[in-house]
């Protein structure tokens, strides 16, 4: 998924923020007991830079609380972290994804981290360089791939947080880091580039499962184009990952064709499946809420437990924020019915 522009001063912010954090200790909160293997995620890369905004989140009772805590009442137990190398304004640095992996870490919920490799976002339309590895040779930018994984997570590891799963690159349907690692260009090179993500990734977690994400999870000939090359170039990963953003009018032919493309990935490449991203547009809250019920009852009777999970993309994301549609709070700061699927 696309996203769009960045906030303010960051280093202010992640001082608000944990001053923010700090206060809502106070607030009480109930997670929903897990009841499935499944993990109920949620991407909330967004959260520091729009509570340095002064963006709020409240509850059903219209009292303003912790967003993290929020969705953890509401069931979800699980976060996703964007990392960008060196951000224009800082958001989702290394140092600001320690800061929400902190908070995540201390109400229990369990991490993904996702590297984009890049300072803006990575996604089917654009996988740019960090500006720092521009004019890097092929060899020295795979070293930097290594060098840049090993140290986010390893800051990570210094302060005892520990992710479960990690993305090697962001819906990389074409590969990542362009020109040099683009698939359809070189599938050989993306491999390599892969590879070096995947090992710097067991270096320091030897026990995180590692996620090649590509969007559209409803196409599966785009799927099989990417992991026969990737198999054929060496390639390695442990999880399929997959986006998915449906409208109210074709998600059941695309939850159909989604969950087709996971027993296929499942049968043809003996992988796990994580759902990475999904997101309709909040206001239909109606039909996102009996769209997802849908795609956790499918992926549930995956034989073997073999779909790990379903992370919902910004969901706190309102108001028009950064002009993001497909959240799951409403105008006026609270949850839509959506969030009632990951109960």
């Amino acid at each position: 998924m696309k996203k769009l522009t960045i906030g303010k001063v960051f280093a202010a912010a992640i001082g608000f923020c944990l001053v923010l954090s700090s206060c809502s200790k106070k607030e009480s909160f109930e997670p929903t007991a897990t009841t499935s293997h499944l993990a109920k995620g949620a991407d909330i890369s967004w959260i520091t830079e729009m509570e340095a905004s002064g963006v709020q989140f409240f509850n059903a009772g219209g009292n303003a609380v912790d967003g993290l805590k929020l969705l953890r009442g509401l069931g979800m137990d699980a976060v996703r972290l964007r990392v960008w190398v060196d951000p224009e304004r800082g958001w989702c640095n290394k140092n600001d994804v320690l800061v929400k992996a902190r908070r995540a870490n201390h109400l229990g919920m369990r991490i993904m981290v996702d590297f984009h490799y890049s300072d803006t976002w990575a996604d089917p339309g654009q996988q740019t360089k960090p500006a720092a590895w521009k004019s890097l040779a092929f060899d020295d930018l795979k070293k930097a791939v290594s060098n840049h994984t090993k140290e986010v997570l390893q800051l990570l590891k210094d302060n005892d947080i520990t992710p479960e799963w990690v993305q090697v690159g962001n819906e990389t349907g074409n590969g990542m880091l362009w020109n040099e690692g683009k698939a359809s260009e070189s599938m050989a090179n993306y491999a390599v580039l892969n590879n070096a993500g995947y090992d710097a990734v067991k270096m320091i977690f030897p026990t995180a499962k590692v996620i090649i994400h590509l969007h559209n999870g409803f196409d599966n000939n785009l799927f099989r184009w990417m992991f026969d090359g990737l198999k054929e170039n060496g390639g390695k990963w442990d999880v399929i990952g997959m986006s998915l953003y449906p409208t109210p009018e074709n998600w059941k032919e695309r939850n159909t064709a989604c969950v087709s493309n996971i027993k296929d990935m499942i049968e043809r490449y003996h992988s796990e499946v994580m759902i990475c991203e999904v997101g309709m547009s909040w206001d239909a809250a109606d039909t996102a809420e009996i769209w997802l019920k849908d795609l956790f009852s499918s992926v549930n009777t995956v034989p073997d437990h073999k779909v790990l999970g379903i992370f919902y993309w910004e969901p706190l994301a309102y108001g028009g924020w950064n002009g993001y549609t497909l959240g799951a709070f409403d105008n006026n700061g609270r949850p839509t019915k959506a969030l009632n699927a990951f109960k």
